[in-house]
């Protein structure tokens, strides 16, 4: 391991001065179960170097809560998933958030995975993760070793440049919710929908998300429960002790009866970002539920485009979107 210069914080305003002086030398640190891995093993490319400044916003006590307000729910940046997990409140009120917690990998981890951490995560393509391949687009380089290569766990929607395949258990959940990111910055803070947190390689190659080297997650908040509404998470993985999705779905229905009067379906591991199936919930809304499944399963996979050996992901789509649409009849 290179060595680095550490710093421990105890307010976001400490962590974003550090961000703007230091910029792409610099990292956040929270539960570090993915950012260490990373570090441990110098991943590096034309445009990805192992950060000389760590950050660690563990201090920061402003940044670990679950509050309810009139408006809804937030949940600050550094709270754990175990906190997510044991949360009544989350539980009772917004049981898609917890169900998805409880799918991040074993309880060691999530005792100190934090909810910014698992939304930020990089991408676990073994490509991207190995040394040995520094040409690597996603770092910097010309070549997406996927499209040719060992490519059963990536993409099949999205990926005509990088075909990476992005896997929060949380950002499909909350997305579903209709969730919003605070974001805090050398400017103040700003709020988006967390929809539009996550960016395309289309539009940026090198990174995940809208966040610039000057910006730090600091709260996710979720609308208040309305009556009626119903939400599921699945996730399908190969090892069921521990593993990350092959696909995973997060549905919300606002129900009438058994009318769907509003839907929201979203996937993990089909795209290199969150997707959210637009098409399944056109064959959802104002429809029958459980007259609707099948056209929504269908949907769901138009303008999927598998790789050599991931064609799978269609059926398996297919499948986990059944089930979840099944639970909520």
């Amino acid at each position: 391991m290179k060595p680095f210069d550490y710093y421990r914080v105890t307010t976001v305003g400490q962590a974003v001065a550090l961000l703007t002086k230091y910029q792409e030398k610099a990292a956040i640190l929270a539960g570090g179960s993915d950012l260490l891995g990373l570090v441990k093993d110098g991943i590096e490319g034309p445009a990805m170097k192992t950060p000389k400044h760590l950050i660690d916003i563990k201090g920061i006590k402003d940044l670990a809560y679950i509050k309810e307000q009139k408006t809804g729910l937030r949940i600050g940046a550094g709270t754990t998933l175990t906190e997510i997990i044991h949360s009544d409140l989350v539980e009772t009120k917004y049981p898609i958030v917890a169900q998805a917690a409880k799918q991040v990998a074993v309880p060691q981890i999530r005792n100190v995975a934090t909810l910014g951490g698992n939304l930020c995560q990089r991408p676990r393509c073994w490509y991207f993760r190995g040394k040995l391949f520094s040409d690597c687009m996603r770092k910097g380089g010309t070549n997406c070793y996927a499209k040719d290569g060992e490519n059963q766990y990536h993409a099949i929607m999205g990926g005509d440049i990088c075909c990476m395949a992005y896997l929060s258990d949380m950002a499909p959940a909350l997305i579903a919710l209709d969730a919003k990111a605070e974001i805090a910055g050398p400017k103040g803070t700003k709020t988006i929908p967390l929809e539009k947190f996550y960016v395309s390689p289309e539009q940026n190659l090198l990174k995940e998300n809208v966040l610039s080297a000057q910006e730090m997650l600091v709260a996710i908040e979720i609308p208040a429960a309305s009556q009626g509404r119903k939400g599921v998470y699945l996730k399908l993985k190969e090892r069921q002790a521990f593993d990350f999705a092959l696909v995973s779905v997060a549905v919300s229905l606002a129900l009438k009866g058994s009318t769907v009067a509003d839907s929201r379906v979203v996937f993990a591991g089909l795209a290199p970002y969150p997707t959210r199936s637009l098409k399944a919930e056109s064959a959802l809304k104002g429809k029958e539920l459980k007259s609707a499944v099948s056209a929504a399963c269908a949907a769901s996979v138009q303008g999927a485009q598998p790789l050599g050996n991931n064609a799978y992901k269609i059926d398996a789509t297919k499948g986990v979107l059944e089930e979840a649409l099944n639970l909520l009849v």
